[in-house]
């Protein structure tokens, strides 16, 4: 039985150097103003890209990778011997999880697809990160690439992601909007939260950031009641709220969080600065 590989795109945002310590492989989207498009993983820190998107009345394109970026990801792995299970992006707002399985479908003509699973995430950013987690998980316990595949398939049902925006701009600039379309046009500011369920979905609005805020405590109460109290925050540019949410669900979760962590441009550029988000999964899944 061969060992497993789990590869990733960019939009998970763990830490990095928990991705390091997992051997999680990545596949880089791509971000950037007209004709600058550059890998996310290139950019280095975060900061620069959320000034200019904060300044700057030009809207960032996003690109998904290209099939040659998957194959050379890919293709040393199954030299190496591994299978793969590359999880990816919820398909209902990006193009990644498609290129991958085109990749996937170069590799077929030459007797190797059966050796790479393509897994559409359903979700992004944490919500995608508990999965490679997951994934990483079941490969360790020694599971084949079909073994590793399901376990990662059945995580994503017990896993869930909230996050708070301060406008809706973001996404109606960057035509990534979904279900939430309905909330524009209405003459009270408001701070809206939503979850990445395959696509953006609106979940409800409130009217002041201290009260989206208290929601996402009380989202992490929602993790209790639900067994899903392996848990993380997630922030844009948002560090000293991330660390107070963090320890107002060490009190109401318990325990450390898996990881606290800033979400990248190519989420970033639809969302807007200021996103504060947490999600949960099973532990059950990281055993």
């Amino acid at each position: 039985m061969s060992p497993v590989a789990i590869v990733s795109d960019t939009t998970h945002y763990l830490p990095p150097e928990l991705v390091e310590r997992e051997g999680i492989h990545q596949v880089s989207l791509y971000v950037g103003w007209t004709g600058e498009s550059t890998k996310e993983l290139e950019l280095g820190g975060f900061d620069a890209f959320y000034a200019r998107l904060a300044s700057d009345p030009a809207t960032p394109t996003t690109s998904q990778p290209s099939i040659g970026d998957f194959l050379a990801v890919w293709e040393p792995l199954l030299e190496e011997g591994k299978d793969i299970v590359s999880v990816h992006l919820a398909g209902g707002i990006s193009g990644t999880c498609e290129a991958a399985r085109q990749a996937r479908a170069l590799l077929a003509e030459r007797g190797l697809g059966e050796r790479v699973e393509v897994i559409d995430g359903e979700t992004g950013c944490g919500g995608l990160g508990f999965l490679l987690l997951a994934g990483v998980a079941a490969a360790r316990a020694g599971g084949d690439l079909q073994a590793v595949a399901e376990h990662v398939k059945k995580a994503r049902e017990r896993a869930r992601i909230w996050f708070c925006i301060d406008t809706l701009e973001y996404l109606r600039r960057g035509g990534r909007i979904g279900k939430a379309q309905a909330w524009l046009g209405g003459t009270l500011k408001i701070k809206p939260i939503l979850t990445l369920q395959y696509e953006i979905t609106p979940i409800e609005r409130v009217r002041t950031s201290k009260r989206a805020f208290e929601r996402m405590v009380e989202y992490g109460q929602r993790l209790v009641d639900e067994g899903l109290t392996a848990w993380a925050v997630q922030h844009i540019q948002a560090r000293e709220e991330a660390e107070r949410l963090a320890q107002r669900c060490r009190d109401v979760v318990g325990g450390e969080p898996l990881f606290i962590s800033e979400v990248g441009p190519v989420i970033g550029t639809y969302t807007g600065p200021g996103l504060l988000g947490v999600g949960g999964i099973d532990p059950a899944f990281l055993a």
